[in-house]
């Protein structure tokens, strides 16, 4: 628990969620599909505004479970400064990645997969629901989208 007794307003939690997007340039990706038992990683990603683009091999357990499964739970942060974010996935090749998610990509992270041969693969998660808190006082208020909508 902190010390800090001020509780962020709705407002105030997306402009920083929207800010760590922006900013982080790893992001914890929970995955399963398939016969895949669930797997957790964390990977390079780029938020282009509306979809979180991530890549990586399709013939790891975490390529494998994004294509199958179509879903995703992305997570932010650390236990008391928590973003989780639930999207669906589109599984793309790097031809129908759209050039400005690519470049925005490789300047972010400082990899061009464009490089790494045909085993990598694109992910688009569009999100669907949003939740951010900073401790208990925030755990109330923590949804900041549901149903791919922003409630606030």
């Amino acid at each position: 628990m902190t010390n800090d007794p001020t509780v962020r307003g709705p407002e105030q939690r997306k402009k920083d969620v929207l800010a760590r997007l922006a900013e982080e340039v790893d992001i914890w990706v929970a995955s399963a599909g398939g016969a895949d038992a669930p797997y957790l990683v964390p990977l390079a990603f780029h938020w282009d505004g509306t979809d979180v683009w991530l890549c990586t091999r399709l013939t790891n357990p975490t390529g494998r479970n994004l294509q199958a499964g179509g879903r995703a739970r992305l997570a932010l942060g650390n236990t008391r400064d928590v973003v989780l974010l639930d999207g669906e996935v589109t599984t793309l090749s790097v031809g129908d990645v759209p050039t400005r998610a690519v470049d925005g990509f490789a300047a972010k992270c400082g990899w061009d997969p464009r490089g790494s041969g045909p085993t990598y693969a694109w992910f688009r998660v569009r999100p669907t629901a949003v939740e951010a808190w900073n401790e208990e006082p925030e755990i109330a208020g923590r949804h900041l989208m549901r149903d791919g909508v922003w409630v606030v």
